[in-house]
């Protein structure tokens, strides 16, 4: 494959999650007198009526962000009814932060406000420098905040190494005692987050809520760690507080409700199985309970328990046969079933998927999918490129077109699959040379409300060929934008810088077979910390098996000037053909912070055959097994039997590399599969750290899985 960046040179920390998060603890007090402060005191009365915890104390130095409980801005002027910055008579000053607060993990984008900066300002946050710095003017300096300790800190700029400009705001900055990981999660609740805190003592008597409800479960792992599951909500930033360890601490928009196929919910937990069994069951799509829901505990139905879900949609089970692994099984009528075998602990929680026709809806209607994450919010900022005049725009960082080429950038947000393709967005998209802009190239773009991750990529595109190319030089991210519904956040500063480094991966596939795989498809993305991916345009490559040399990506960004804490992100996939199709077997995960390596991608899982049903022969509803050819041990076998075209599907989940099951046949129930055709997908998975006690649903579909194979075989249910 010709490579495009040779014919032309170049012209000239671990995982970090985050959310936007509002502290309503500011540190230092002062007396409120201005009228411009009452919309503050109003908001503050509204947030104490709620249930969250306002001090009679707001930072010093203004400008003051207005803080509310209602998902409002904290993006200072940039709010349509924000008062306007105070007057400023200083040469060189720091007079606040837009946002005045952020997560102790840092990572935010944070504008510094001030006087007299020149191109060359730096910026700290207490005794840290930051490392990630976009001058503005010479009132305004967008930077990255540093990870940094619970509390007030000072905030400090110079111009270079001319100390007689160096001034410091002291408070200027506070850093928010926790936040919670993931920072959002589906409408349905069930979501199982991580409340992580700084200093704190929290105890077994400690409480946690989210938008003021109580979480459903709740569960202490340190003084400075708890397990929250997520309570059914509704679209839109809320507020997490956490009363305990002689404090109550309460951040606001610490987590958002959205549409989300995160899969951080469900699945197995608790103590191991000792007489006891504790089943929960609720509707995948609107977190409702499934009264009446099917629970099966056995591999058949004469044998083992058959019981129903209360109106709660919860059943406890206690029976002294209960004291070691035994498979569960979870129907309703009018949902997918889903089933565990082996399950060592006492507690399952499953989110079955509602079958979608008008036969399985009130009145002949589908059922509800639950909401959206609310209304849109909108995002304008530029992109900058370096300049030789200060707060002057820079030239694009692209060689000059040829042809049908022109010189184009494009916004995205970061994406929550590593393995997705690129897609060259529509033409009317395009950030151009012709965009306004004052320190850079202007964009705006829509987005759900909530935290966001953008990236830019910069370089020319042919649209007259078919189908387009576009080949990228330079790149540029932004972190922690806070994203408010019907509200526009501005001031969003992409630092661009050229895409000039090359990374080489080493791979040793399975051998290609008579059916397959016969191509190694390959991509490297960047990981953004916590924030998700940003997938590159010339990040994926799918040369045929078997591999006659390694397979170099050239192209990809130092990590530093704003791309600190992010890791290189590879996989391979060897598929088979141009559709890349099974049979399959996929490394999705190798990540490293260096390019000075051939980097290995590791082992591979052997392909499955599943031998029970035959291909094309009749399927009992009970009986499955399969095999796995030479490969890396496979620590979860998933099967997804799909019936009527995948309107509805079986999940069947078996630790290990799965050999010959047996399961109830849920027909005798009225909840299984309906007669026809089938598809029996098999899943083989390597994951890292596993422990089946502690399933998830993410560990079901590859987002959850380190590596694994996947192969279908057709059959048919009488």
């Amino acid at each position: 494959m010709t490579d495009p960046y040779a014919a032309r040179p170049h012209q000239r920390k671990g995982m970090v999650p985050r959310a936007d998060r509002r502290l309503t603890s500011l540190y230092s007090c002062r007396t409120v007198t201005s009228p411009a402060r009452l919309p503050w005191l109003i908001a503050a009365l509204a947030a104490l009526a709620a249930g969250a915890s306002v001090p009679a104390c707001i930072a010093s130095g203004p400008p003051i962000d207005p803080i509310t409980n209602e998902g409002g801005s904290d993006e200072g002027d940039a709010g349509p009814d924000a008062p306007p910055d105070a007057p400023v008579t200083e040469p060189h000053a720091v007079v606040g932060a837009t946002p005045s607060h952020g997560p102790f993990t840092g990572g935010d984008r944070v504008v510094v406000r001030g006087n007299g900066f020149s191109s060359e300002v730096r910026v700290w946050f207490g005794a840290t420098e930051v490392t990630d710095v976009v001058p503005i003017d010479a009132t305004r300096v967008q930077v990255t905040a540093p990870p940094g300790e619970r509390g007030p800190v000072d905030l400090t700029t110079q111009n270079g190494d001319d100390a007689s400009t160096r001034r410091t705001l002291v408070g200027g900055y506070a850093y928010d005692a926790l936040f919670t990981d993931p920072s959002s999660g589906p409408v349905s609740g069930g979501t199982e987050v991580a409340i992580l805190g700084q200093g704190t003592a929290w105890d077994g008597a400690t409480l946690a809520f989210i938008d003021n409800e109580p979480c459903a479960e709740l569960t202490l792992v340190s003084p400075t760690e708890l397990t929250c599951t997520v309570p059914k909500g509704t679209p839109g930033a809320k507020p997490v507080r956490v009363e305990g360890g002689g404090e109550t601490i309460a951040v606001l928009d610490a987590y958002t409700y959205e549409d989300s196929s995160d899969g951080f919910k469900g699945g197995l937990s608790g103590e191991a199985l000792a007489g006891s069994l504790k089943v929960l069951v609720y509707n995948n799509f609107t977190g409702d309970a499934v009264p009446g829901a099917f629970v099966v505990v056995g591999s058949d139905l004469e044998t083992g328990i058959v019981t129903q879900v209360d109106d709660a949609g919860v059943v406890v089970i206690d029976d002294p046969s209960l004291t070691g692994p035994v498979t569960v099984s979870i129907g309703a009528v009018c949902h997918s079933p889903i089933s565990f075998v082996d399950v060592p602990v006492d507690t399952v929680t499953v989110y079955l998927d509602p079958i979608l026709t008008p036969a399985c809806g009130a009145s002949g209607d589908p059922p509800g999918i639950g909401g959206g994450s609310g209304s849109s919010g909108t995002v304008e900022g530029e992109l900058v490129f370096p300049s030789n005049d200060e707060f002057k725009r820079g030239s694009f960082l692209v060689p000059e077109p040829i042809g049908q080429e022109r010189v184009a950038a494009y916004l995205f947000a970061a994406n929550t699959n590593p393995l997705a393709t690129f897609s060259l967005p529509p033409p009317t998209s395009a950030i151009t040379p012709e965009s306004d802009g004052t320190l850079g190239y202007a964009f705006a773009v829509s987005s759900g409300p909530g935290n966001r991750t953008y990236y830019a990529v910069a370089g020319l595109e042919d649209r007259s060929k078919s189908p387009p190319t576009f080949v990228a030089y330079s790149m540029g991210v932004v972190r922690g934008v806070p994203v408010f519904g019907q509200e526009t956040t501005r001031e969003v500063y992409l630092n661009m810088v050229p895409l000039d480094l090359a990374l080489t991966l080493v791979a040793e596939p399975p051998a290609p077979t008579g059916s397959g795989p016969d191509r190694l498809q390959t991509s490297v993305a960047l990981r953004l910390g916590g924030d998700g991916f940003a997938i590159l345009p010339f990040g994926q490559k799918a040369p045929l098996l078997p591999l006659s040399d390694d397979i170099t990506f050239v192209g990809l960004p130092l990590l530093a000037e704003g791309f600190e804490g992010a890791t290189y992100f590879a996989s391979t996939r060897a598929v088979t053909g141009a559709s890349f199709v099974a049979p399959m077997s996929v490394v999705g995960s190798v990540q490293t912070t260096t390019t000075a390596f051939p980097v290995s991608m590791g082992e591979f899982v052997g392909l499955p055959m599943v031998e029970v049903p035959a291909l094309n022969q009749t399927w009992d509803h009970a009986h499955l097994k399969s095999t796995f050819s030479a490969g890396a041990p496979i620590d979860l076998t998933v099967y997804d039997v799909l019936s009527q075209g995948g309107l509805l599907h079986w999940t069947i989940a078996v630790p290990g590399s799965g050999g010959a099951i047996e399961l109830p046949d849920l027909r005798e129930l009225g909840v299984g599969l309906w007669p026809g055709p089938i598809d029996i997908a098999v899943y083989g998975a390597r994951i890292d750290g596993f422990d089946y006690g502690k399933l998830r649903y993410r560990n079901l579909r590859p987002i959850g899985m380190t590596a694994y194979s996947l192969d279908y075989v057709g059959a048919h249910l009488p």
